[in-house]
């Protein structure tokens, strides 16, 4: 049983109205999440009994922490999707959009493939974003749960395969990116510190959660790309959540 809790209950409430506020909460609280019904969202959405699924759905449509006018953005990549439920919040938001959802751990990218498969246009990759393609392992380093596994490159004994976006966006056949949301447990520090400059100029807007407190240099890999890559650009903070607003993006 979730443990209650009254400002999340004002969220539901807020979001989705007394009713069906009441309902979403009361299954969130009490009902099998395995199948969980959505005001406004398409599809049922699945979640996994006693992990971090139901934390991370709070974080997506209760918190709402990714809520904001993108202006009908085309493309958009969810680096670290985890099981999908930013992917499906911002396709129910954008269905016309073509959204690619990267997930290195196996478990969580079976769990992506469930929730985002009565989706048109949503392209899964069981795969983990890096500076360049290579192999990695994957595990829980700081034991946080299935919201935080971390990769490590190792190309002995690593079993999932890495993934530029420059490959990425070469194999789907992506000119631009309209909105990069970025959450990759650390793995930012290494996809920003090389290889950035062809692709990263061709992002409109970026979502990025940074993790210094897990490892020291995150924050410095990123803002030095940006500061390279962009000549004029828009910061502002959402929830955990920087946002970079590429002022000079022109996509043609």
């Amino acid at each position: 049983m979730k443990k209650f809790n009254i400002k999340e209950f004002g969220n539901t409430i807020l979001n989705y109205g007394l009713w069906q506020g009441f309902k979403l909460q009361f299954k969130m609280n009490f009902g099998d999440t395995t199948k969980l019904k959505v005001p406004g969202v398409k599809n049922i959405i699945s979640l996994r009994k006693n992990t971090s699924d139901l934390p991370t759905f709070v974080q997506v449509f209760v918190t709402q922490e990714y809520k904001r006018n993108f202006n009908n953005p085309k493309v958009i990549f969810d680096c670290g999707a985890n099981i999908g439920l930013f992917s499906v919040y911002i396709k129910n938001k954008y269905p016309e959009s073509k959204v690619i959802a990267i997930e290195p751990d196996p478990e969580n990218f079976v769990q992506l493939q469930k929730n985002t498969k009565e989706y048109s246009s949503v392209f899964c990759e069981n795969k983990g974003i890096w500076n360049k393609d290579t192999k990695l392992k994957v595990y829980d380093k700081f034991n946080s749960g299935k919201w935080g596994m971390v990769v490590e490159e190792d190309l002995e004994n690593g079993n999932i395969q890495a993934v530029s976006i420059n490959s990425l966006m070469k194999k789907h056949d992506i000119q631009h990116i309209d909105l990069l949301k970025i959450d990759i447990e650390t793995s930012e520090k290494q996809l920003f510190s090389d290889n950035y400059s062809e692709w990263l100029p061709l992002v409109k807007t970026i979502f990025i959660e940074l993790h210094d407190s897990m490892e020291k240099g995150c924050s410095k890999s990123f803002f030095k790309a940006i500061n390279e890559s962009f000549d004029n650009y828009k910061l502002t903070i959402r929830g955990e959540n920087i946002i970079i607003d590429n002022l000079d993006f022109n996509k043609s």
